[in-house]
């Protein structure tokens, strides 16, 4: 298995470069199918153009296998590169973005049960210092510490929908005509 401490230290410096922000850095798939997973958005549109993915991956690939040459590769085995935006319904890895993404609906799993509990679901709040806020359907909030976080995702809704507006819609037309020959 990869560190992913190594690796974030070597991706963070590479999406900085080209003004990125990183968003989450995962190795999945065991031994069937392993990828290295790297999510990266534009800090002024929370979004990822196709061409800043392929520029994205070319740099990390030239950062790992000049690694690879020089016997420090960070991956012990065969992987696929996989560099994409986060998405609509974006997994949340950082505090701001319980921040930035207040008064939308999430899914939150912990590393281990708190007051019986490991999964909450509900409108996010937000974060104060490192306590993540969120309301269930029932409206009681409950405070999560940052730390004690596995994974958190937002959930796709109309109003999520709203909230991202594309880059750009160009082509859009043409893609959707060509498909219905």
């Amino acid at each position: 298995m990869a560190d992913l401490d190594v690796l974030n230290a070597i991706i963070a410096p590479e999406a900085e470069a080209m003004g990125l922000a990183l968003v989450r850095v995962a190795f999945f798939g065991g031994e069937s199918d392993p990828t290295l997973q790297v999510m990266a958005e534009r800090p002024d549109t929370r979004q990822l153009t196709i061409e800043d993915c392929a520029d994205l991956s070319r740099r990390i690939s030239a950062q790992l296998d000049a690694l690879e040459e020089a016997g420090k590769d960070p991956i012990d085995q065969a992987y696929r590169l996989e560099v994409s935006s986060p998405g609509i319904d974006r997994p949340l890895t950082r505090p701001a973005d319980f921040a930035d993404w207040a008064g939308h609906e999430a899914k939150i799993a912990l590393k281990e049960k708190r007051d019986g509990r490991q999964r909450f679901s509900g409108v996010l709040i937000g974060i104060e210092g490192d306590v993540v806020t969120i309301q269930d359907k029932e409206e009681k909030e409950h405070k999560l510490p940052f730390d004690a976080i596995d994974t958190a995702k937002l959930v796709l809704t109309d109003k999520l929908i709203a909230a991202t507006v594309p880059l750009s819609a160009e082509g859009a037309d043409e893609m959707e005509e060509e498909g219905q020959d």
